[in-house]
């Protein structure tokens, strides 16, 4: 019998290039990686795997291997999961989900904190990753759930063996101290309203400053950047001393202090959240159990007072 585990470790060798990538990305030391490719070969009777240079490549008999893996897979978790929907549907075991860090803060958070006070007998573990490493964990069974965004306004593109929901629409708002001069405006902001004032940004290379380049690519000067900083809560001590103003995502928004407010605008930059599992996967209790919670714990809308605004009217809606 082959062991599923050592397939598995034989997969991401293969994608990756090097037992050391595979170990890094399945949570492993390089030595256990190495032991479960040549228990994997014993089991075959034929190699694996050849060295190439510093990296290693696929054997004939690895390549017909690592190509029948997703089947074998597939056919695992579709026995696993008819398994617990025979259990009266009871949501049971583990779940693993890979998620940005905003998603994490704005909706993973909440809704697993629900989601565990329901469900008991469920262990959710979450881990940090990009769109893209979070797709590819999941399709290689190394995580459970992605939540994942789009980029650049391109819809996130999904292996074959995956599917999605749409979860949230996140939107980014000017956020700016309460002596600010753009408090004056009470409708949402243009980008000539926005023209000549200081920023702190997120570093270039992040989605988040990519958004803040489209926001102001109209605007005929170049922007005042004074500060680029990664994380939103340090953006908004800087607005605090009420020189710069922040764009900041509504799911990555921390609770405003006092003397701070926001300001929705008028072509506000959007990226659109969703959950990506394997399709294999479809029937587990407690995978749909997680994404309706993810569902009903969607933020709400920001509200008027939290948009410094003195009306409904007054906020532009």
């Amino acid at each position: 019998m082959i062991d599923v585990g050592a397939l598995r470790a034989l997969r991401s060798v293969a994608e990756l290039g090097t037992v050391a990538q595979a170990a890094e990305e399945l949570g492993f030391t390089a030595s256990a990686v190495s032991q479960q490719i040549k228990r994997l070969e014993k089991q075959l009777g034929v190699a694996v795997l050849a060295p190439a240079g510093r990296k290693v490549v696929l054997t004939p008999a690895g390549q017909v291997i690592v190509e029948s893996a997703p089947e074998v897979f597939q056919t695992l978790e579709r026995c696993l999961a008819a398994a617990q929907s025979v259990a009266q549907g009871t949501p049971r075991g583990a779940l693993r989900v890979a998620a940005f860090s905003t998603a994490i803060r704005g909706l993973l958070a909440p809704a697993v904190a629900a989601f565990i006070t329901r469900y008991p007998d469920v262990q959710v573990r979450i881990f940090e990753e990009d769109a893209d490493q979070a797709l590819r964990s999941v399709d290689a069974g190394i995580a459970d759930l992605a939540v994942v965004h789009d980029a650049d306004d391109l819809p996130t593109t999904l292996p074959s063996s995956l599917t999605a929901r749409l979860l949230h629409t996140d939107v980014g708002d000017v956020i700016m101290h309460r002596t600010h001069p753009l408090t004056a405006i009470d409708t949402p902001l243009t980008d000539v309203d926005l023209a000549g004032h200081a920023w702190v940004t997120s570093p270039r290379g992040t989605v988040c400053h990519e958004w803040f380049r489209r926001l102001v690519a109209d605007i005929p000067e170049e922007p005042d950047v004074r500060h680029m900083i990664d994380d939103f809560s340090s953006q908004l001590s800087l607005v605090m001393s009420g020189q710069v103003i922040a764009l900041v995502p509504r799911l990555a928004r921390p609770p405003l202090g006092e003397g701070l407010i926001s300001r929705q605008l008028q072509r506000p930059p959007k990226r659109e959240v969703r959950a990506a599992w394997r399709r294999s996967a479809e029937a587990s209790p407690a995978l749909q159990a997680l994404l309706v919670e993810l569902s009903v714990q969607t933020p709400p809308a920001v509200s008027a007072a939290s948009l410094g605004c003195s009306s409904q009217a007054g906020c532009g809606r």
